[in-house]
């Protein structure tokens, strides 16, 4: 229906009362807006005023900022719709970048957590360590062996022990400057003196380049149960003493066998323990110290003790200085002049001279044969 054919096609609004309304609310909108900017001071009066068109004021403006509104929210309504395909191929391209910093944050995140777990190893007593990278991995029908990035350059040496962040791994089989050969415990070459921690029962872990390693010569009734953990005991000076190894486990051929700690996660990052033997642990200080350091320093008992350990320090040292005196004078005195054997008594039997050997360059008389009683 056209605006004609409405109830108000016969209204008629004179044009130049339309503008003169428009022009006279124009001028006291335009006043208003002066008052209320006027300065408060000496304008107490004009206080209702203001207070009503400020009312009056964000009332409109509150009505007349809905209609921008809603436009704008068409508007971006309608934008939305038609440039969908465009909004949906560049959320995916942010998707695959988000992806894969994603990949990379975790990635970097359990690496971090290996590393913490690394740096809060710590054994009992200290020992000094250094941190190294597993680069190659040598696998045979019976060898398992690791080249580390850590070297002689770094203290490592032939024997050394070397930790993930679970358990013990292998130990240092041979050393360079900057690389070194780490021998895996489930190399058959590997042979480890271990206990069982709950009844510290003796046993030797070998290795037979199986995933679980055996528990060969264990003694005692009852020694080894199946879950028992497993630890280094130190023997022979080779490891320190609690190193954690794995838990017991039995074997499918009846025998005791040991899951290794270190087979939780790959045998990438390691620690070298620098350990030679059990001399480096103790304190070389304590050890060369006095015995009776601490009497020397102490004040005596009594009078009299202290009189009679001085009467026995000056007899030492009179005798120990009487023997020297005769030492020296031992030395001082000249050699003893040699005596002439006296001479033999009359009665005395003189030896009897024995006969001169015939010389070898004289002839020799010919043997002659005995007679035989005629021709």
């Amino acid at each position: 229906m056209a605006f004609r054919d409405g109830p108000f096609e016969n209204l008629k609004v004179p044009l130049a009362w339309t503008a003169a309304v428009m022009v006279v609310g124009g001028i006291v909108a335009a006043i208003m807006l002066l008052l209320a900017d006027r300065p408060q001071a000496g304008a107490d009066d004009l206080r209702p005023a203001q207070a009503a068109f400020d009312a009056a004021a964000g009332t409109s403006s509150g009505v007349l900022a809905a209609p921008v509104r809603w436009t704008g929210d068409a508007v971006d309504y309608v934008k939305g719709y038609f440039f969908a395909v465009s909004e949906n191929r560049r959320l995916r391209r942010e998707l695959v970048e988000m992806s894969a910093w994603r990949d990379d944050a975790l990635a970097l995140k359990n690496l971090n957590a290996r590393y913490e777990q690394l740096l809060g190893l710590q054994t009992e007593p200290p020992v000094a360590m250094t941190a190294g990278r597993a680069i190659t991995d040598a696998r045979g029908p019976f060898a398992r062996s690791r080249l580390l990035n850590v070297g002689a350059a770094k203290g490592v040496r032939v024997g050394n022990p070397v930790l993930s962040e679970h358990g013990l791994v292998g130990r240092i089989s041979g050393a360079s400057g900057a690389h070194s050969r780490m021998v895996l415990l489930t190399d058959v070459a590997s042979r480890i003196p271990v206990m069982v921690e709950r009844t510290d029962a003796r046993a030797m872990l070998t290795g037979d380049a199986s995933r679980s390693p055996r528990l060969d010569y264990v003694r005692g009734q009852d020694a080894v149960r199946e879950g028992d953990r497993i630890l280094t005991s130190g023997d022979g000076g080779g490891f320190p003493r609690g190193l954690p190894v794995g838990v017991v486990a039995k074997g499918v051929d009846g025998s005791w066998r040991v899951k290794l700690y270190s087979d939780r996660t790959a045998i990438d990052y390691v620690r070298v323990l620098l350990f030679q033997d059990f001399g480096q642990l103790a304190d070389q200080n304590a050890l060369n110290a006095a015995p009776l350091a601490g009497l020397n320093t102490a004040p005596p008992p009594n009078p009299a003790q202290a009189a009679a350990i001085q009467d026995v320090a000056t007899r030492r040292a009179a005798a120990a200085q009487a023997a020297a005196e005769r030492v020296r004078a031992a030395n001082a005195a000249p050699p003893p002049v040699p005596v002439a054997p006296a001479a033999a008594a009359p009665s005395q039997a003189q030896p009897t001279p024995r006969p001169a050997a015939p010389s070898p360059a004289a002839p020799q008389p010919a043997p002659t044969a005995p007679d035989g009683g005629g021709e």
